[in-house]
């Protein structure tokens, strides 16, 4: 893509974020309204806003006949991050409940010919399968538009075997006074991104990271901040996480 088609794209994208409305009685509904303009640019614009994912995926290993299931799976860009190595996967599953974005998921395997690759449209909290555990279960910036998010992170916990990995990464905000360990964030921030986001039904929570090093055991985890396109004065926190359901 050229530079000035990548520009007009990211313009096009920014338009439909900044006018577009969210209309729906459900969460499909709502999600479908809000990406169905946006979905064929999506992945080129959030490269640019969803920092942190290409050094999650290249820091997991892959289990060894391995299930991956990636919630909030969208345009299935995560796929790609794993290289080569997604096809040492025993199966894979790109779960998505808005069908504009499932389009395009479906669309790149079939163009890169994957095996064993299925999206799914479904809940994140009532996705099931009927075969064995799952290895791996990831959230790459779904948890944060996951209305319940809390059951989401409990159906991780049910699909997971015993040792299964959780890793997520994702927008947040500390709590006011977040434990020891963990990072705290101005007023500016607790108050200022939450308000930011909601517009677009992304609700940064500062209960997201306790809950989740509550049920888990944590493997490692990182807080940074990245930039916004177009906005270069300020920073949004994110996080990165790898946990492990406990054996």
């Amino acid at each position: 893509m050229s530079y000035l088609s990548g520009r007009w794209n990211d313009v096009r994208t920014l338009w439909h974020l900044l006018a577009s409305r969210i209309e729906g009685q459900t969460h499909a509904e709502r999600l479908d309204s809000f990406y169905s303009g946006q979905a064929a640019g999506y992945d080129q614009f959030r490269r640019k806003l969803l920092h942190g994912r290409c050094e999650l995926f290249e820091s997991l290993p892959v289990p060894e006949n391995g299930v991956w299931v990636d919630l909030g799976a969208g345009t299935g860009e995560n796929a790609e991050l794993w290289g080569p190595r997604l096809h040492e996967f025993r199966q894979v599953y790109l779960v998505d409940l808005c069908q504009p974005l499932l389009d395009v998921c479906q669309q790149r395997i079939t163009d890169r010919g994957w095996e064993r690759v299925s999206a799914v449209c479904a809940d994140a909290t009532q996705f099931s399968l009927a075969e064995t555990e799952v290895d791996l279960v990831t959230f790459s910036y779904s948890l944060t538009m996951i209305p319940d998010w809390f059951q989401a992170v409990n159906r991780a916990w049910e699909l997971l075997r015993p040792g299964g990995r959780l890793a997520i990464v994702d927008f947040y905000v500390s709590r006011k006074y977040p434990a020891d360990t963990l990072r705290r964030h101005n007023w500016f921030q607790r108050h200022f991104w939450p308000t930011w986001f909601a517009g677009d039904n992304v609700f940064l929570n500062p209960d997201h990271l306790p809950y989740l090093l509550d049920r888990f055991e944590l493997v490692s985890l990182k807080e940074c901040q990245g930039s916004l396109p177009f906005v270069p004065l300020l920073k949004v926190p994110y996080y990165s996480l790898i946990a492990r359901k406990p054996a």
